[in-house]
């Protein structure tokens, strides 16, 4: 059996509708808050390899800084071009004071 490493990550400050740049087990992650829930996947853009941070969140659709496509933040599905691939997210469990996130763990269940 493996030990868990999750880390937890503070929220607090991190309003619906923005994201946030982390580092967490040498990933680079972004945290959103859709609709006051959080979501963590990995802040390059599946499409170029660009961080996403600098992305605008829109209800649970993220878009690439870069050329405009877009992603659901919810399980990294494409939803626009010339995004075609899932992005990498991860599984977040809301924990008093944050969120708790395992960065060494792909999040595979997508849910609609």
């Amino acid at each position: 059996m493996s030990e868990r490493r999750a880390i937890t990550v503070d929220v607090a400050g991190l309003a619906p509708g923005c994201v946030r740049a982390v580092e967490a087990e040498g990933r680079r992650l972004l945290l959103c808050n859709a609709f006051g829930r959080f979501y963590a996947l990995e802040n390059r853009c599946p499409h170029i390899g660009v961080p996403l941070d600098g992305g605008r969140l829109e209800g649970t659709t993220l878009e690439c800084p870069l050329h405009g496509g877009r992603l659901d933040v919810r399980d990294g599905t494409p939803q626009a071009l010339p995004i075609r691939r899932r992005a990498v997210t991860f599984a977040v469990r809301e924990v008093q004071g944050g969120i708790e996130i395992d960065p060494s763990e792909e999040d595979t269940a997508c849910t609609t």
